[in-house]
């Protein structure tokens, strides 16, 4: 029975991809889904909303800066440690002579 409801089915689609009224219909329908998306992008733009792609690319720039900045801040401390402990053993050195 299984087998039977797929078959029907598939010739179904088949039935369906033939008919010229339904491709245009098909068409038609995806023709107006576009043209939606263009008009909510211009409205969008219009008022100076970001998108979700914008929003999200802009999240992944802040994490990459965010990672940036900590290797810098990471960098930064172990320099300022050398240089203390350079300052330390300048000073033992002079504190000696």
């Amino acid at each position: 029975m299984r087998e039977r409801g797929e078959e029907v089915l598939g010739e179904f689609a088949q039935s369906l991809l033939e008919n010229p009224l339904f491709n245009q219909a098909l068409t038609t329908a995806f023709e107006a889904r576009e043209k939606a998306g263009e008009a909510q992008r211009s409205a969008m733009e219009a008022l100076d909303i970001s998108s979700a792609s914008e929003v999200e690319r802009l999240g992944r720039r802040l994490r990459s800066l965010s990672d940036r900045l900590e290797a810098v801040e990471d960098s930064l401390d172990s320099l300022s440690r050398d240089v203390g402990a350079r300052g330390e053993r300048a000073s033992r050195e002079a504190a000696g002579d």
